[in-house]
């Protein structure tokens, strides 16, 4: 049996495993696919303190897996299929094997929103993507599309503009909702054109995408926007099918924790973008590991004196 079992190998993940291998407690790292989680998708970092130069986020995730091995964590490629948190000993069943621990920290974090549209699913790795630092250079020569307002929108943005002659940011209202740091660099940029007030309605193509229908939400006019790729960015939605109806969530579906990442559940811990909180970086997710690792330290030790 294991003291801690973290479901997730992102920067919160990592971060937990570090804190928890350190204190000397038996660490297991549960990751089903590759390490860093959607960190692994941004090509370039700037805001993560330490690095003056900029790191890319595959790197920075391999450093962290790193670490955390190096203090004797277990990292382990498998997918969990059920966790049971009512008893004292809880457990995680992958596709390979059942494990048992004292402590779980839920670190499996968010994935991309879809927009919904009929050829959306179908035309994914055919000109739809949710990835343009995984994607981008498919596209290279070719005029594309970003559908979204924040930070992720404009970072696509501009990564893409090493590729692409001509992207259009279409957003739903007059005004993005990026930091003004990325705006600035989007109005500097003259590859880059604005779609105000509008959304996409429909995704044209036969074996690809060759357009978008897109429609003003303040004239109701529709247009055809001749588009090779077509990215989204409008946001995550929590990875918490494994723990719906188990913890405590929010009305968007995050799990709702206090400020020592403590769940609803004893022994039960959430940290990183799947947890509610205001805002969601990679350093910001960092901490949130930090903290529910302590935590848990704290709760195992105190579980072993009142067993002694």
């Amino acid at each position: 049996m294991y003291d801690n079992i973290i479901i997730g190998g992102g920067p919160a993940g990592y971060s937990a495993a570090l804190y928890s291998a350190r204190a000397k407690l038996d660490t297991l790292v549960i990751e089903k696919m590759f390490s860093g989680g959607q960190m692994a998708t941004t090509d370039v970092m700037e805001n993560y303190p330490g690095f003056e130069e900029p790191i890319g986020g595959a790197d920075l995730a391999l450093r962290m897996e790193k670490q955390a091995r190096k203090f004797g964590a277990v990292v382990l490629n498998d997918e969990v299929v059920e966790i049971n948190l009512d008893s004292k000993v809880k457990v995680v069943k992958t596709k390979k094997n059942t494990y048992e621990c004292k402590v779980v920290i839920l670190c499996m974090g968010a994935y991309p929103k879809v927009l919904g549209l009929p050829k959306e699913e179908a035309f994914i790795g055919s000109g739809v993507s949710y990835c343009a630092v995984c994607d981008g250079a498919f596209f290279k020569g070719k005029t594309v599309a970003v559908v979204g307002g924040g930070d992720t929108a404009a970072e696509d943005a501009l990564y893409l503009a090493r590729f692409c002659p001509k992207i259009y940011i279409v957003h739903r209202t007059g005004k993005m909702r990026a930091t003004k740091l990325l705006q600035d660099e989007l109005s500097y940029n003259r590859k880059i054109e604005f779609v105000w007030n509008s959304v996409v309605e429909e995704i044209i193509g036969g074996f690809g995408v060759e357009g978008i229908k897109i429609r003003n939400l303040i004239t109701d006019e529709a247009s055809v926007l001749k588009t090779d790729g077509l990215f989204v960015a409008i946001g995550l939605t929590p990875n918490t099918g494994l723990i719906k109806g188990k913890v405590l969530l929010s009305n968007d579906g995050y799990i709702i924790t206090d400020e020592k990442m403590q769940t609803n559940i004893p022994g039960v811990y959430a940290a990183g973008d799947i947890r509610e909180k205001f805002l969601r970086q990679v350093i910001t997710a960092a901490a949130d590991g930090a903290s529910a690792s302590y935590a848990a330290e704290h709760y195992v030790n105190e579980s072993m004196l009142h067993n002694a």
